[in-house]
């Protein structure tokens, strides 16, 4: 009777998960079918911590944004504003930009998950097993590229909602006798706030997936108590 429950057991698996995919199905029972779905499952979850986190208002700094988007000779045309009064001006634009990046940041999250749905993951419970962030750079290696690729419209879209080069011309205008006519914003925005946007996205995806590595209550559903739960208790 149990080798045919067991027999019935391995069909089962193999019919989902490949039979060459089991492994060890007697002992933990981690397949590459567990895994695979574990780490999609945890790589979400970093998603919509990623998106709830940097959706927000403020979420990006003034400071951080001029540093990301403007080469130091054009950081020199803030300096200058902010000496000349002028520092509620620049303080307006950067908060339009924070507006225009939030947005890009929801945008992009069906993007991210849409990305991880489509990863096929042969050496799932290597990655499971290799500890760190091992998940992440996977995502980030395969399919980092094509998300960003998918993202840029995104962030295009919201800086022409937001009229970000009009906000920029009317930043610069009033001073435009003393710093000349090459502070025009003319650098590849959309590009530049693209990659920003995706390392974060990557980072707080980073963090999601240590924390479910290394603590129990990070571990909110069944499938991932099973599959990093077993890794954890295999080291």
């Amino acid at each position: 009777m149990k080798k045919i429950c067991y027999s019935l057991l391995l069909v089962f698996t193999c019919f989902f998960s490949s039979c060459d995919s089991v492994k060890n199905l007697a002992g933990s029972v981690l397949s590459e079918y567990d895994a695979a779905n574990a780490i999609r499952e945890a790589l979400m979850l970093g998603t919509n911590s990623g998106v709830n986190s940097l959706g927000q208002k403020g979420s990006f700094s003034r400071d951080v944004l001029l540093n990301a988007i403007l080469p130091q000779e054009v950081n020199k045309v803030i300096t200058a504003l902010d000496k000349l009064g002028l520092a509620s001006q620049v303080n307006r634009f950067t908060n339009t930009l924070d507006n225009a990046v939030v947005e890009s940041v929801k945008r992009s999250g069906p993007i991210f998950l849409s990305g991880i749905k489509q990863m096929s993951i042969r050496d799932a419970i290597g990655i499971v097993k290799n500890g760190g962030t091992a998940a992440t750079d996977y995502l980030r290696r395969t399919v980092g590229d094509t998300l960003r690729g998918s993202v840029r419209p995104v962030v295009r879209t919201a800086l022409n909602e937001y009229n970000i080069a009009n906000e920029w011309d009317k930043l610069v205008s009033p001073v435009k006798s003393i710093i000349g006519n090459n502070s025009m914003l003319n650098i590849d925005l959309d590009n530049i706030l693209t990659v920003m946007l995706t390392n974060e996205m990557f980072k707080q995806i980073e963090i999601q997936e240590t924390a479910i590595r290394t603590q129990a209550a990070a571990r909110t559903t069944p499938l991932l108590q099973r599959v990093f739960g077993s890794a954890a208790a295999a080291k």
